[in-house]
């Protein structure tokens, strides 16, 4: 499923890919979906001179996955990473900081029974979710605590050998602030001292070419993504 994200007073960011090649990517079709976002723009690199850092960000445990009407997943993400390389205005240190995520660094756990529960329970054997990031890219204001990136990943559901449906494409703003859609909406909170925040992202999930998953799903539907991080920033060199 594939997405586009709608509008909330927030910049566009993008790109997310696993820490290592990702069994899961292949030419299967994919899902389209809508995320709910922030009004989104291009981000701009300042005619002023700028300064360099980088950026290391962590996903922790405490984080929901949702769709439709369905109970939320509880996701421990602990163990996810990715870093960064950040540019912001040398004039202004305080301004948001432009961060573009390697993808070939970047890292989120699967959804197994390990990690995931639902209604209390681990997931059953052999269920699996892959998240293979494309996307991820966008804003953070070490002085306001917002964060605003764009994310976009293929979701790959598999049991075992035995089946495996298309791709599940989902794009959205994961916000520090608020992510609302017509069914679905959460609350983010900005960073805090130690760089630790819960980002917050809502997208619209259209069919894809697989019966299975359009009816158990009730496609197109709505989901949303709670995620529990730490940033860390550092000046370069």
């Amino acid at each position: 499923m594939s997405c586009r994200a709608n509008s909330y007073n927030l910049p566009i960011l993008h790109k997310l890919s696993t820490k290592s090649p990702n069994p899961y990517h292949s030419s299967n079709p994919t899902l389209n979906c809508r995320s709910h976002s922030i009004s989104s723009h291009e981000t701009q690199t300042s005619s002023h001179p700028t300064n360099i850092c980088n950026i290391k960000f962590q996903t922790l445990e405490n984080c929901k996955l949702g769709i439709g009407s369905y109970p939320d997943f509880e996701y421990d993400a602990n163990g996810g990473i990715g870093s960064a390389t950040g540019k912001f205005n040398g004039f202004n240190p305080t301004e948001d900081i432009f961060a573009l995520f390697d993808l070939e660094k970047l890292y989120i756990p699967p959804l197994t029974g390990a990690t995931t529960r639902f209604l209390g329970l681990p997931l059953p054997p052999f269920l699996k979710i892959d998240i293979a990031p494309e996307r991820f890219q966008g804003s953070i204001n070490r002085a306001s605590g917002k964060v605003e990136l764009q994310f976009r990943a293929k979701f790959w559901f598999s049991i075992g050998i035995i089946y495996r449906a298309p791709a599940l494409m989902v794009e959205t703003i994961l916000t520090s602030e608020e992510s609302k859609g017509s069914l679905r909406s959460g609350k983010g909170e900005r960073l805090d001292r130690e760089g630790k925040c819960r980002l917050v992202g809502v997208a619209t999930v259209d069919p894809i070419d697989d019966v299975i998953m359009n009816s158990f799903l009730s496609l197109p539907t709505e989901c949303i993504a709670e995620l529990s991080a730490q940033i860390f920033i550092t000046t370069a060199g």
